[in-house]
Protein backbone atom coordinates (compact mmCIF):
# COMPACT_ATOMS: atom_id res chain seq x y z
CA UNK A 1 0.00 0.00 0.00
CA UNK A 2 1.42 3.27 -0.02
CA UNK A 3 2.94 5.12 2.08
CA UNK A 4 0.32 8.18 3.01
CA UNK A 5 -2.09 4.54 4.14
CA UNK A 6 0.27 3.04 6.04
CA UNK A 7 1.02 6.63 8.17
CA UNK A 8 -2.47 6.89 8.90
CA UNK A 9 -2.98 2.80 9.77
CA UNK A 10 0.14 2.91 12.00
CA UNK A 11 -0.66 6.57 13.57
CA UNK A 12 -4.45 5.10 14.35
CA UNK A 13 -3.06 2.12 16.30
CA UNK A 14 -0.56 4.08 18.25
CA UNK A 15 -3.07 6.57 19.12
CA UNK A 16 -5.64 4.24 20.06
CA UNK A 17 -2.59 1.82 21.98
CA UNK A 18 0.08 4.35 24.26
CA UNK A 19 -0.62 6.65 26.30
CA UNK A 20 1.94 10.07 25.78
CA UNK A 21 2.83 11.34 22.11
CA UNK A 22 6.52 10.08 21.78
CA UNK A 23 5.51 6.51 22.23
CA UNK A 24 2.57 7.48 19.56
CA UNK A 25 5.04 9.10 16.97
CA UNK A 26 7.85 5.85 17.61
CA UNK A 27 4.89 3.54 17.06
CA UNK A 28 3.55 5.48 13.83
CA UNK A 29 7.32 5.32 12.21
CA UNK A 30 7.41 1.74 12.94
CA UNK A 31 4.56 1.14 10.39
CA UNK A 32 6.99 3.23 7.89
CA UNK A 33 10.54 2.95 8.21
CA UNK A 34 9.91 -0.99 6.22
CA UNK A 35 9.76 1.01 2.95
CA UNK A 36 13.01 2.74 4.00
CA UNK A 37 14.40 -0.39 1.85
CA UNK A 38 13.21 1.73 -1.57
CA UNK A 39 15.22 4.71 -0.92
CA UNK A 40 17.30 3.53 -3.49
CA UNK A 41 14.65 5.18 -5.76
CA UNK A 42 15.59 8.28 -5.00
CA UNK A 43 19.78 7.42 -6.33
CA UNK A 44 18.21 5.57 -9.27
CA UNK A 45 16.35 8.65 -10.56
CA UNK A 46 19.10 10.80 -9.88
CA UNK A 47 21.38 8.69 -11.79
CA UNK A 48 19.56 8.95 -14.71
CA UNK A 49 18.60 12.37 -14.93
CA UNK A 50 22.39 13.15 -14.08
CA UNK A 51 23.09 11.20 -17.18
CA UNK A 52 25.08 8.25 -15.01
CA UNK A 53 24.91 5.02 -15.53
CA UNK A 54 21.59 3.51 -14.66
CA UNK A 55 21.25 1.36 -10.98
CA UNK A 56 17.94 -0.80 -10.39
CA UNK A 57 18.54 -0.09 -6.47
CA UNK A 58 14.83 0.18 -5.94
CA UNK A 59 14.09 -3.22 -7.83
CA UNK A 60 16.77 -5.08 -6.33
CA UNK A 61 16.31 -4.07 -2.40
CA UNK A 62 12.38 -2.58 -1.81
CA UNK A 63 10.77 -5.72 -0.26
CA UNK A 64 13.87 -7.49 0.61
CA UNK A 65 16.04 -5.44 3.26
CA UNK A 66 13.74 -4.15 5.63
CA UNK A 67 10.36 -6.14 4.90
CA UNK A 68 11.57 -9.28 6.87
CA UNK A 69 11.84 -10.59 10.50
CA UNK A 70 15.05 -9.10 10.88
CA UNK A 71 13.73 -5.30 9.54
CA UNK A 72 10.91 -5.61 12.20
CA UNK A 73 13.18 -6.49 14.97
CA UNK A 74 15.95 -4.17 14.00
CA UNK A 75 13.15 -1.24 14.29
CA UNK A 76 11.68 -2.47 17.31
CA UNK A 77 14.52 -2.40 18.83
CA UNK A 78 15.84 1.47 17.82
CA UNK A 79 12.43 2.56 18.17
CA UNK A 80 12.21 1.30 22.07
CA UNK A 81 15.22 2.77 22.56
CA UNK A 82 13.96 6.01 22.53
CA UNK A 83 10.14 5.56 24.34
CA UNK A 84 8.65 6.22 27.55
CA UNK A 85 8.07 2.86 28.13
CA UNK A 86 10.19 0.50 25.87
CA UNK A 87 8.89 -2.57 26.16
CA UNK A 88 5.56 -1.31 25.23
CA UNK A 89 6.82 0.22 22.04
CA UNK A 90 9.08 -2.82 21.57
CA UNK A 91 5.31 -4.82 21.14
CA UNK A 92 3.58 -2.24 18.98
CA UNK A 93 6.13 -2.10 16.60
CA UNK A 94 6.48 -5.23 15.99
CA UNK A 95 2.80 -5.09 15.31
CA UNK A 96 2.96 -2.20 13.10
CA UNK A 97 5.49 -3.35 11.42
CA UNK A 98 3.68 -6.92 10.33
CA UNK A 99 0.37 -4.95 9.51
CA UNK A 100 3.16 -3.26 7.19
CA UNK A 101 4.12 -6.38 5.52
CA UNK A 102 -0.25 -7.53 5.38
CA UNK A 103 -0.96 -4.38 3.75
CA UNK A 104 1.83 -4.66 1.24
CA UNK A 105 0.78 -8.73 0.52
CA UNK A 106 -2.15 -7.75 -0.41
CA UNK A 107 -2.80 -3.90 -2.06
CA UNK A 108 0.71 -3.48 -3.57
CA UNK A 109 0.67 -4.41 -7.38
CA UNK A 110 1.87 -2.24 -10.50
CA UNK A 111 -0.43 -2.14 -13.38
CA UNK A 112 0.13 -5.03 -14.81
CA UNK A 113 -1.44 -8.30 -13.08
CA UNK A 114 2.17 -9.80 -13.17
CA UNK A 115 3.81 -6.97 -11.50
CA UNK A 116 3.14 -8.20 -8.05
CA UNK A 117 5.20 -7.49 -4.62
CA UNK A 118 6.82 -10.39 -2.67
CA UNK A 119 7.36 -10.32 0.60
CA UNK A 120 11.17 -11.97 1.50
CA UNK A 121 10.43 -12.56 5.02
CA UNK A 122 13.90 -14.15 6.01
CA UNK A 123 15.63 -11.68 3.55
CA UNK A 124 18.49 -10.26 3.34
CA UNK A 125 19.74 -13.14 4.26
CA UNK A 126 17.40 -15.66 1.80
CA UNK A 127 14.58 -15.15 -0.47
CA UNK A 128 13.20 -18.07 0.94
CA UNK A 129 9.98 -17.95 1.82
CA UNK A 130 8.90 -15.85 -0.80
CA UNK A 131 5.35 -14.59 -0.11
CA UNK A 132 3.44 -13.98 -2.86
CA UNK A 133 -0.52 -13.60 -3.59
CA UNK A 134 -1.50 -13.53 -7.22
CA UNK A 135 -4.99 -11.75 -6.16
CA UNK A 136 -3.08 -8.95 -5.06
CA UNK A 137 -4.76 -5.61 -5.97
CA UNK A 138 -3.23 -2.42 -7.53
CA UNK A 139 -1.30 0.13 -5.57
CA UNK A 140 -3.92 2.71 -7.14
CA UNK A 141 -7.19 0.67 -7.03
CA UNK A 142 -10.38 1.98 -5.83
CA UNK A 143 -10.11 -0.03 -2.32
CA UNK A 144 -6.85 1.56 -1.60
CA UNK A 145 -7.99 4.84 -2.25
CA UNK A 146 -11.29 4.30 -0.21
CA UNK A 147 -9.37 2.73 2.59
CA UNK A 148 -6.76 5.70 2.80
CA UNK A 149 -9.38 8.57 2.81
CA UNK A 150 -11.52 6.00 5.96
CA UNK A 151 -8.55 6.32 7.38
CA UNK A 152 -7.92 10.06 7.14
CA UNK A 153 -11.43 10.77 8.21
CA UNK A 154 -10.46 8.83 11.62
CA UNK A 155 -7.14 10.30 11.68
CA UNK A 156 -8.96 13.57 11.73
CA UNK A 157 -11.74 12.75 14.47
CA UNK A 158 -9.40 11.68 17.02
CA UNK A 159 -6.49 14.38 17.87
CA UNK A 160 -9.86 16.36 18.72
CA UNK A 161 -9.98 14.11 22.13
CA UNK A 162 -6.42 13.17 22.37
CA UNK A 163 -4.81 16.35 21.48
CA UNK A 164 -2.03 15.24 18.99
CA UNK A 165 -2.54 14.04 15.40
CA UNK A 166 -0.73 12.27 12.71
CA UNK A 167 0.88 15.69 11.81
CA UNK A 168 2.99 15.34 15.12
CA UNK A 169 4.93 12.85 13.65
CA UNK A 170 6.80 15.40 11.30
CA UNK A 171 5.99 18.78 13.33
CA UNK A 172 5.17 19.52 16.78
CA UNK A 173 4.13 22.80 16.33
CA UNK A 174 2.59 21.81 13.02
CA UNK A 175 0.61 19.51 15.07
CA UNK A 176 -0.76 22.18 17.39
CA UNK A 177 -1.37 24.42 14.49
CA UNK A 178 -3.97 21.22 13.38
CA UNK A 179 -5.29 20.23 16.29
CA UNK A 180 -6.36 23.81 17.37
CA UNK A 181 -8.19 24.30 13.79
CA UNK A 182 -9.39 20.29 13.99
CA UNK A 183 -11.13 21.37 17.56
CA UNK A 184 -13.00 24.27 16.16
CA UNK A 185 -14.15 22.85 13.54
CA UNK A 186 -15.56 19.69 15.98
CA UNK A 187 -16.95 22.75 18.41
CA UNK A 188 -18.63 24.52 15.30
CA UNK A 189 -20.15 21.11 14.12
CA UNK A 190 -21.17 20.38 17.41
CA UNK A 191 -22.94 23.45 17.77
CA UNK A 192 -24.80 23.04 14.37
CA UNK A 193 -25.72 19.48 15.80
CA UNK A 194 -26.53 20.26 19.21
CA UNK A 195 -27.60 24.53 19.30
CA UNK A 196 -28.73 24.09 22.91
CA UNK A 197 -25.98 22.21 24.68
Amino acid sequence: MSPETHLLASWIIAAKTTDNPRDCRLVTLAGLLPDADGLGLIVDLARGWLGAKQTQLYAQYHHFLLHGALGGVLIAVLLACFAQRPWRVALLALLVFHLHLLCDFVGSRGPSPEDLWPIFYLGPFDKDPMWIWKGQWRLDSWFNRYLTVGLLFWALWLPVRLGYSVVGVFNRRADHAVVSVLRKWHDAWAQRTHPLS
